[in-house]
């Protein structure tokens, strides 16, 4: 479920019209919904519960919101946020420094989860235990200089010598595949590629990045708007965020019935997979935070600044431009 892979789904992209629908404001009157579209970074999981959580039980409509969640198409949820033709999308720190870099106007509104839960996962049986375990492996990505960058980064940490680890592209093979085919290592969420293993008894090792480096313990995923939006329509930002927060919130405190909206949402989803996901992940949306969806300046200032290290930016981040927590409804 990594990012900036190319999806081979359509995509039907909604503007930021009227909708037909209505809703009762304050004093009783019906006024109708606003049309606002969502679009996901990868196909359905529990990454995006809290979503589908406001959409089933009524949390967007209650803030006057009538919400699509669609799918990325070719362009990915980055593209379509920042030119307007959706309105709010699912991305990721590491996406939105790397096009607030290059100009695009994207800004994450809030942190889907508080701390970064991913790492390099490998078979038991490859014997990969450390990030020196690395060499003379085979390390299947998606194709972005980030990769290389955090895999050389870890490494040094080892005194290990990353021009020993081959890296090829994996495409669309799923993890399971790919380890008895042609990799050894991959980059992925424990919260779901790790769960899918433990059901599916294939025991793994993971080498997490935090456990490296406080500098990429960065938010991943986030929800994120362009500032023409934040300009021009403050409230509905802060509308979807309200619903949204109200959303992850249900989710961490009930995640079997989240689940079960998820599955009902989604129904191609394996059940299983989707309600351990659920149960390992919901305590870790909002985590130590003090409420869901905060961001740190000091987060976005440590990743950018990594990454500036590694080369992977050309010049350096203007941290308080690329979030805001002002949008979220107890700030």
């Amino acid at each position: 479920m990594k990012k900036w892979l190319v999806l081979l789904l359509s995509v039907l992209l909604v503007t930021g019209c009227s909708s037909k629908k209505e809703t009762e404001n304050a004093t009783g009157k019906k006024q109708p919904l606003k049309k606002v579209s969502v679009v996901l970074d990868w196909t359905p999981n529990t990454n995006h519960t809290g979503l589908y959580v406001a959409k089933e039980k009524g949390f967007f409509k209650k803030e006057g919101l009538d919400v699509d969640i669609i799918m990325p198409g070719e362009t990915g949820a980055d593209q379509l946020v920042a030119s307007g033709k959706a309105q709010f999308g699912v991305g990721y720190q590491e996406a939105i420094t790397q096009a607030r870099i290059q100009g695009v106007p994207l800004v994450s509104i809030a942190a889907v989860i508080q701390h970064n839960t991913s790492g390099f996962a490998s078979p038991v049986g490859k014997k990969i235990q450390s990030p020196k375990d690395f060499e003379g492996k085979t390390y299947g990505g998606w194709g972005s200089p980030v990769e290389k960058s955090v895999i050389t980064s870890l490494m040094k940490k080892e005194n290990a010598d990353a021009n020993k680890v081959k890296i090829v592209n994996m495409g669309d093979t799923d993890f399971f595949t790919a380890v008895k085919r042609d990799i050894d290592f991959a980059w992925i969420y424990y919260g779901w590629t790790g769960v899918e293993a433990e059901l599916r008894n294939e025991k793994i090792n993971m080498v997490y990045l935090t456990d490296y480096s406080d500098k990429l313990d960065y938010y991943t995923p986030v929800l994120e708007t362009n500032e023409k939006m934040i300009k021009e329509n403050p409230e509905t930002v802060k509308a979807f965020l309200k619903a949204a927060a109200e959303g992850y919130e249900f989710a961490i405190k009930n995640p079997d019935q989240a689940a079960d909206i998820l599955i009902k949402a989604a129904p191609d989803l394996d059940p299983k997979l989707v309600k351990k996901s659920q149960e390992w992940l919901s305590p870790k949306y909002q985590d130590d935070a003090k409420e869901w969806g905060i961001q740190k300046q000091e987060i976005w200032e440590n990743y950018a600044q990594w990454m500036y290290e590694n080369k992977l930016l050309d010049k350096k981040l203007d941290a308080k431009k690329a979030f805001t927590n002002k949008f979220l409804p107890k700030q």
